[in-house]
C-alpha cells in the first residue's frame, strides 16, 4: 500500500481539519477507498497511487481556498472537490471583497463562489438574472448590493418588488389594509435589510422612499430611474409582468431579478415571465445570467438534502 504525507506549514491544523476533525471526515467520504489520518499538522493519506495523486491535487487546491478566504467548511469542500480546476470555484478578487458593513457589525459579503461571481455581473452589467433554489443567497446578496450602491451614493433609492402570488394561500383572506397584508409576504426582503440598515434608520427610509417595498402591480406605468430594484420570486410573473417590469427600467438604473423556476405558484398552463426571458434575453448584450446551484446553498446542510429529494422524485413525474 502506497503512503502519501502531507505537511500543512503555515496553516493552522485546528482551523483547517475543523471541530474535532470534521473537515477530515469530509474528505474521508469523497475517498472512501483511501485511508486517510490526521495527527499535529500532518495528514497520512494510504491507498493506490492513482487516487494518492488525485487526492494530492485536491489538497492543495483545499489549501489555496484556505489561505485565500480563511475560511473551510461543507460547502466550500464540496465546491472545491467536484471542481476540476481552481477556476470554477474562484472567481476575481474583488468579489469577495466586504459589500456592506451590517448592523452590529456584521460584514456582509458573498459566501459562495456563484454569489461571487453575481457580484461580478452586477458590476459589469445594468441588469443581471439570479437564478437558482431556495437559499442559494440570491436574494440576500441581492439586496447587499442594492445598499451598497445607496450608501455609496450610486443610486437614489432602493425599489424591492414581488409578484403578488402565493404559494398555495391567498392575500384577500389575510386580516388588515393592503400593506398589512403584503408586509409578511414582504417578510424576506425586510429580514434582509433588517441585518444591514439599523432599525431607526431603515423605518427613516421607508417613510421617505428612499426604500420602498411594493408588490408589482405598483410598478406600472412608473420609470423607475436612479435606482436599484429588485424584482424577487421573478418565476411567479406572467409574460405581460415579466415585460411590463423589465420596461420600467430609467436611467442610471440597476435591474436584478431573482427567482427559482423550480418553485412556480402560477395558474396551470400560464407561462412563467421568467423562463420565459431566460429564453429571450439570453444573448443580448448588458443583460447577465448568473445560475446559482446546491452548491451555493448557507442555510441548514439538510435544505440541500430537500432540494436533492425533491427534484428526483420531480425528474420521475
Amino acid at each position: 500500500m502506497n503512503e502519501l504525507v502531507l505537511e500543512l506549514t503555515e496553516i493552522s491544523p485546528r482551523e483547517f481539519f475543523g471541530q474535532q476533525n470534521e473537515n477530515i471526515d469530509l474528505l474521508k467520504k469523497y475517498f472512501p477507498k483511501l485511508k486517510i489520518v490526521a495527527r499535529g499538522n500532518k495528514i497520512k493519506v494510504y491507498g493506490d497511487e492513482s487516487l494518492l495523486e488525485e487526492f494530492d491535487r485536491r489538497f492543495d487546491m483545499l489549501t489555496e481556498h484556505f489561505v485565500k478566504y480563511n475560511k473551510l467548511d461543507e460547502n466550500s469542500i464540496e465546491r472545491v472537490l467536484t471542481s476540476n480546476t481552481s477556476k470554477d470555484y474562484q472567481s476575481s478578487a474583488n468579489s469577495g471583497e466586504t459589500l456592506v458593513h451590517g448592523v452590529s457589525g456584521k460584514l456582509i459579503k458573498a459566501q459562495t463562489v456563484n454569489q461571487r461571481r453575481l457580484v461580478d455581473a452586477a458590476k459589469k452589467n445594468d441588469m443581471v438574472f439570479a437564478i437558482g433554489p431556495a437559499g442559494t443567497g440570491k436574494t440576500y446578496t441581492g439586496v447587499a448590493l442594492a445598499v451598497k450602491a445607496l450608501k455609496e451614493k450610486q443610486v437614489r433609492r432602493i425599489i424591492l418588488t414581488r409578484p403578488a402570488v402565493e404559494a398555495g394561500e391567498n392575500l384577500g383572506f389575510l386580516p388588515g389594509d393592503l400593506q398589512e397584508k403584503l408586509d409578511p409576504y414582504m417578510q424576506p426582503l425586510y429580514d434582509a435589510l433588517r441585518d444591514m440598515i439599523p432599525a431607526e434608520k431603515l423605518a427613516h427610509f421607508i417613510e421617505n422612499g428612499t426604500i420602498q417595498i411594493a408588490p408589482m402591480a405598483f410598478m406600472r406605468g412608473r420609470t423607475l430611474d436612479n435606482a436599484f430594484v429588485i424584482l424577487d420570486e421573478a418565476q411567479n410573473t406572467t409574460h405581460a409582468q415579466m415585460k411590463m417590469f423589465l420596461t420600467r427600467m430609467g436611467k442610471n438604473a440597476q435591474f436584478l431579478i431573482t427567482g427559482d423556476p423550480g418553485q412556480i405558484d402560477l395558474p396551470r398552463r400560464t407561462i412563467s415571465g421568467l423562463k420565459e426571458a431566460l429564453l429571450v434575453l439570453a444573448n443580448v448584450e448588458g443583460i447577465e445570467i448568473v445560475y446559482l446551484d446546491d452548491k451555493d446553498v448557507i442555510r441548514h446542510k439538510l435544505v440541500k438534502k430537500v432540494i436533492d429529494a425533491y427534484r428526483n422524485i420531480e425528474h420521475q413525474n
